[in-house]
């Protein structure tokens, strides 16, 4: 028997070289905004069983009730996000998920046959990312965080009221 997704996807993940000429293409040629924007995020980790610690800037729009995060990373350090000798993976990178229940939703997707590739934390979140080994490209995450789901509401509703101004709001 097949497992069916208990949500919907909430999110589509991009890397970025350049977070604020993403923020502007999106703005420009999809009309997606505002953008909230986190600058100096950290992560702690594991990524393929070794400790890693990746810092990035964030920034997040809503398309309907889908969040489109785009990521610059900005560590050297070995992630999901950039090749064996540090170069990003510019481009779609994941669709995401949020779980009330991080470990269930891992131990779930073991199940199906996927695999840990990617597992880290900081004070507000937690994110795992899975895959199937055998069928690169293919990346799924999950999030766990408090007041998350209160945070995407209130995106979804200030993308929803938009009035064009203000495209642009940065926290951190």
């Amino acid at each position: 028997m097949p497992h069916h997704a208990s949500e919907p996807i909430m999110q589509v993940g991009y890397v970025v070289d350049d977070l604020d000429e993403g923020i502007r293409q999106w703005l420009d040629q999809a009309g997606v905004g505002p953008w909230t924007v986190f600058r100096g995020v950290t992560l702690d980790g594991r990524y393929r069983d070794q400790d890693t610690t990746v810092t990035m800037d964030v920034a997040m729009g809503y398309s309907g009730e889908v969040q489109i995060e785009l990521m610059h990373i900005t560590s050297s350090t070995p992630s999901p996000y950039a090749t064996g000798d540090g170069q990003p993976l510019v481009g779609p990178h994941h669709v995401a998920w949020i779980t009330d229940d991080l470990d269930a939703a891992v131990e779930s997707a073991r199940e199906r046959g996927l695999e840990v590739l990617f597992r880290a934390g900081n004070p507000s979140t937690e994110v795992a990312y899975v895959h199937a080994a055998d069928r690169p490209g293919v990346i799924f995450e999950y999030i766990q965080g408090e007041g998350l789901r209160e945070m995407v509401a209130y995106g979804i509703e200030q993308a929803r009221s938009w009035d064009g101004s203000d495209p642009v709001r940065t926290f951190g």
